[in-house]
C-alpha cells in the first residue's frame, strides 16, 4: 500500500530545508539507509534551487512537493512549478576536470540528480500543473 503526501511552500531558498526534511522522512519509511536518504535530499535541494533561480528567477511562485512512499519498494517525488520552462537537453553535460579552473558553470546539479535517482524526468507545460519533475528511487 502507497503514502501519498503533499507539501506546497514559497519558491525561496529559505524554504529548502522543510522541502528536504519532508523528503527525508519520506526516504526512511521506505527503508534508505542514511547515505541514500542523504543522496534524495540533495537531487530534492538541486532540483528546487533551479527551480527558484531560474524558473522563478526572483517571481513570486510555489514550489509543490507530492511524495508517493512505497514501503520496502520505491519513492517517487513529483516537483511541480509555473516558472519558465527549459531544456535539459540544452543543459552541458558535466564533465569532471582536473582543476576548478577547467570547470564549465552549469550541468553540475542535473548531473547530481540523474546519480542519485534511478529515473528523472522532466514535462513541460503540463495543462493544469505547469512545469513537472518526477524524481524515482528504488530500495
Amino acid at each position: 500500500m502507497s503514502i501519498k503526501r503533499q507539501l506546497v511552500v514559497p519558491a525561496k531558498h529559505d524554504q529548502l530545508a522543510k522541502l528536504a526534511l519532508f523528503v527525508a522522512t519520506g526516504a526512511e519509511e521506505v527503508g534508505f539507509d542514511d547515505g541514500e536518504v542523504n543522496r534524495i535530499e540533495l537531487a530534492v535541494d538541486e532540483a528546487c534551487s533551479n527551480i527558484i533561480d531560474h524558473a522563478y528567477a526572483g517571481s513570486v511562485g510555489y514550489i509543490q512537493l507530492e511524495i508517493e512512499i512505497e514501503p520496502d519498494r520505491s519513492l517517487t517525488i513529483v516537483l511541480l512549478d509555473q516558472g519558465q520552462p527549459f531544456n535539459p537537453e540544452s543543459v552541458p553535460v558535466f564533465e569532471p576536470c582536473q582543476s576548478l579552473d577547467q570547470m564549465r558553470i552549469g550541468g553540475l546539479g542535473l548531473h547530481l540528480m540523474r546519480q542519485a535517482m534511478d529515473d528523472v524526468c522532466f514535462e513541460f507545460g503540463v495543462p493544469g500543473m505547469g512545469n513537472r519533475l518526477t524524481m524515482v528511487k528504488n530500495l
